[in-house]
């Protein structure tokens, strides 16, 4: 049964009707893209019309994009495609960077954001090859990191830089080429696109070993039969997004509406990344004493989708590494819930959020109480 009020748009947002359209459209018909009969032809042009959306959605050139089955593979093969002779990624990174082997944590700070200190002592010296790897937007707090400063840092110290976007795209404005990276991996499903689908955008002439041989698709970079159907509904979702930019922008409105009121009646409650720049539509709030787990569960019971952090962790509800490695205490940081508003989330939502968090603070209070 659906919920009623659904704010975890940052695990996945749902499918929008123009994806929906592309999609059933391209499985009605039938083709190969890499086919050169009418039918493959056909099918090639879904692909190839998707990929100068998601181009134009990033500010990327149309052969710069590369698709992948999502962020997860996109983030790999950026890392592991280059080869690097020293891999540095922030201590906020997702699980598919951090795992990457032989990658150096770069500190951040208490505020969400990376410490550009820490980076420029671990570039000094830094052998040539060395890659860098810092996120557009931490997908728990929202909070938004200086990719132009990691840029400058990196390229004085000769070295390549991947940005992981898939929580910016259709939340921020995003230009590839203005922002100067090597590689940027996007997915299709945190923008109402479909799930299992992705992008790694690559500057042009740059060279990365695929992870995937076998095969001529992707202009050689990525082997395996495109899945016509869900490019076809990444592209639809990126024309959407990205006329839906400045509405998602005035979400901040409401998400600052809800924090205001929240820390009205709970002094002790918690905004992590608050002083910093956020997305506008995620807060990443903590009710002191009550775990996680036990927060989300009562959440579902009233009707209403929030998450813990990370969608990623097979459904684990556990300490945040993205919260510890801002400094935040562990007690703390298992108490602490995401909320995130997405393209389709009603007026009120956080409305309703608000009121299932003051109630379950409230009862929690009495039972501390009685017992």
């Amino acid at each position: 049964m659906p919920h009623a009020v659904y704010l975890d748009h940052n695990a996945t947002s749902p499918l929008r009707p123009e994806a929906f359209a592309a999609m059933t459209e391209a499985m009605r018909d039938v083709g190969n893209a890499s086919s050169v009969h009418g039918f493959g032809r056909r099918a090639r042009k879904r692909v190839e019309d998707a990929r100068g959306a998601v181009a134009r959605l990033v500010g990327a050139k149309t052969q710069e994009v590369v698709f992948t089955s999502g962020g997860t593979e996109a983030n790999n093969w950026a890392l592991i495609g280059a080869s690097p002779a020293k891999l540095l990624v922030s201590a906020i990174e997702h699980d598919s960077v951090l795992a990457v082997p032989g990658g150096e944590p770069i500190a951040v700070e208490g505020s969400g954001r990376l410490d550009l200190a820490d980076l420029e002592r671990k570039l000094r010296g830094a052998p040539a090859g060395t890659l860098v790897s810092v996120m557009l937007a931490n997908n728990e707090t929202g909070a938004i990191q200086l990719i132009d400063t990691v840029v400058e840092l990196a390229r004085q110290a000769g070295a390549l830089v991947h940005c992981d976007a898939v929580q910016g795209i259709g939340k921020l404005p995003v230009d590839f080429a203005g922002l100067g990276v090597d590689m940027l991996s996007i997915s299709a499903h945190k923008l109402g696109g479909p799930q299992g689908l992705g992008a790694l955008v690559l500057r042009e002439g740059l060279e990365s070993a695929p992870l995937l041989r076998g095969g001529g698709q992707e202009g050689r970079r990525r082997a395996g039969t495109e899945n016509v159907a869900a490019i076809a509904g990444f592209g639809a979702a990126a024309e959407a997004a990205a006329e839906g930019l400045a509405a998602v922008a005035g979400l901040a409105e409401q998400r600052d509406r809800f924090e205001a009121a929240l820390l009205s009646a709970v002094p002790k409650a918690r905004i992590f990344a608050a002083e910093s720049p956020r997305l506008a539509n995620t807060s990443c709030v903590a009710m002191p004493g009550v775990g996680a787990e036990t927060q989300v569960m009562a959440f579902d019971l009233a009707g209403v989708a929030v998450s813990s952090g990370s969608a990623c962790s097979s459904g684990k509800v556990a300490p945040s590494h993205v919260l510890a490695a801002m400094g935040v205490p562990p007690d703390l940081a298992a108490s602490a819930l995401r909320v995130s508003l997405g393209w389709n989330s009603a007026p009120d939502a956080l409305d309703r959020c608000l009121e299932v968090w003051l109630d379950l603070h409230r009862r929690h209070r009495e039972r501390r109480r009685i017992a």
